[in-house]
């Protein structure tokens, strides 16, 4: 019966070698790197205990032949490998440990010896995953660095809370609370900004000088934070990604003493959440 099921998933592992020989680019560790899947996927010992792990070590490779296939750069490929490198060893390091126990259940007179190299297995998988997780936290802070260099395209600024662009007065109609062509364009950047980092979302925030009423100040900055909310989910943002919030003529940026400071005063400010979408409190 184990014959059976393993001659398909030679068959799986030719096709898959075969379409990863039909990619335009490829770098020597990508290379390496289908070589170890196929090895491990021949591997009866992954194929009965360590399945979980080799379908993720397949989904890893799968995001590095993609990389390859879309002919990036030859050190993207190569992060992408590297991650796929060690899933795949993880899985070889699963499937020897759980054959090890497989085999104490069967042969009882083995267990000191067998819980011995199990420790040792244990240790040696516990460096593969810290491998792994710093490999994940360098992927995740390049993407942050790629989202900062977007955003300083746009003047967004750092701050505490995250990334913020403003969008002056100027975009909007004078009163109004409908973006004109410029805080259009503006919103189209943001959105495809957006499109790009998939795990962001956004917090919008609106703000008033104090020429009249605290009321129409307060209802003025509501409705332009979410005219600029309207604008981004029109271009394909999800709604769940998006947070509003006006705060009419409070948290100015300058006096309101002239013309140009209450101009200052009148903006809507967008802040960038954390890769967790988190965005902090004002």
């Amino acid at each position: 019966m184990k014959k059976s099921v393993f001659i398909p998933g030679l068959l799986a592992v030719a096709a898959l070698v075969s379409a990863c020989s039909s990619m335009p680019s490829s770098t020597s560790l990508l290379e390496q790197t289908r070589v170890d899947y196929a090895v491990a996927r021949s591997n009866q010992n992954v194929a009965i205990y360590a399945q979980p792990e080799m379908n993720r070590a397949a989904e890893a490779l799968g995001h590095a032949n993609e990389a390859a296939n879309k002919n990036r750069s030859g050190e993207k490929i190569d992060e992408l490998a590297y991650i796929a490198k060690q899933k795949i060893a993880l899985a070889q390091e699963v499937g020897r440990q759980k054959s090890a126990e497989a085999e104490v259940a069967n042969a009882g007179h083995e267990r000191d010896r067998i819980r011995l190299e199990q420790r040792t297995n244990e240790a040696d998988k516990a460096k593969l995953d810290a491998q792994i997780a710093r490999s994940e936290t360098t992927e995740a802070q390049a993407r942050a660095d790629r989202l900062e260099a977007q955003l300083a395209d746009m003047s967004a600024r750092k701050t505490k809370r995250g990334m913020v662009i403003t969008l002056s007065d100027v975009l909007f109609g004078t009163d109004l609370a409908r973006l004109n062509q410029d805080g259009m364009r503006t919103a189209k950047k943001l959105a495809d900004v957006l499109q790009q980092n998939p795990q962001r979302t956004v917090l919008i925030e609106g703000f008033a000088d104090s020429t009249g009423s605290a009321s129409h100040n307060q209802a003025l900055s509501d409705r332009r934070a979410m005219a600029v909310s309207n604008a981004l989910q029109e271009m394909g943002v999800a709604r769940e990604r998006i947070t509003t919030r006006g705060y009419g003529e409070s948290h100015p940026v300058a006096a309101n003493d002239t013309d140009q400071n209450r101009q200052l005063n009148r903006r809507v400010e967008i802040i960038f959440s954390d890769a967790y979408g988190k965005v902090l409190a004002r």
